[in-house]
């Protein structure tokens, strides 16, 4: 089931992060989707969570108020699991197409050459996304990473680690390092995202940033995964 509520007393972005994370904390609360501008939640449940509960909840993230809209039901319609995660797996598809093209035109397949060109294309695009609203990526970054929740400006600095990563990747194709920062950089995360989907945490995932809201799923380990696998072949055959 799924209800609508108003919530009065946020002013920004960090006020929905805070808002966000207090509701998901309760039990039988599958999904929150808070929004500044309207300001409102539409709350998915297993089963109904009463507003005196809600209010106690959000009241923890601070001098907020939650209350019923228009009746609070809202009727939902069910998206599949390949409309769901179209965009991150358009971008697979693009990555993977791309590099296996710049492979045809050697003579020999290299699996070396063809993960340096994966993994760079894989860290600028992704990174790209992410710096397009850089703050708004941190905020829902800081809700999962265990080094963003300690230390908020790591999500600031992610990006740009990834973007360096990607030009690393693309200028030392056999460097050492630069595998040995992958395997660590995305190690670390992918830490904060397997405790999430084990705990079943209704968060959205900042894998593209604010501009694709895809919900953390076993899919977010795989990302990850890969680039931790990837390295650690690379750092095998260096």
């Amino acid at each position: 089931m799924t209800h609508t509520y108003t919530i009065s007393g946020m002013t920004c972005k960090n006020c929905v992060a805070k808002v966000k994370s207090q509701l998901l904390s309760l039990a039988n609360i599958e999904e929150a989707d808070v929004q500044l501008e309207a300001p409102q939640a539409t709350i998915s449940m297993q089963k109904h969570v009463a507003v005196n509960e809600l209010q106690a909840a959000v009241h923890k993230a601070g001098n907020y108020t939650i209350t019923e809209a228009d009746g609070g039901m809202k009727h939902t319609v069910s998206v599949s699991w390949i409309a769901t995660y179209k965009p991150v797996l358009l971008i697979f598809a693009y990555i993977t197409g791309i590099t296996l093209l710049v492979q045809a035109f050697h003579t020999s397949f290299s699996w070396m050459v063809w993960m340096t060109h994966f993994m760079a294309g894989f860290f600028l695009v992704f990174s790209f996304f992410k710096l397009l609203d850089l703050k708004a990526f941190a905020e829902s970054y800081a809700m999962y990473d265990i080094v963003a929740k300690k230390w908020n400006a790591w999500g600031y600095v992610y990006p740009f680690a990834e973007l360096a990563l990607g030009i690393a990747y693309l200028l030392f194709p056999e460097q050492m390092l630069t595998s040995l920062c992958t395997l660590v950089i995305m190690g670390i995360s992918m830490v904060g995202v397997v405790q999430s989907v084990l705990a079943k945490r209704k968060i959205p995932c900042a894998c593209l940033g604010p501009v694709f809201k895809l919900p953390m799923s076993a899919i977010t380990i795989i990302e990850d995964g890969l680039m931790v696998g990837m390295s650690v072949i690379m750092l095998a055959m260096i």
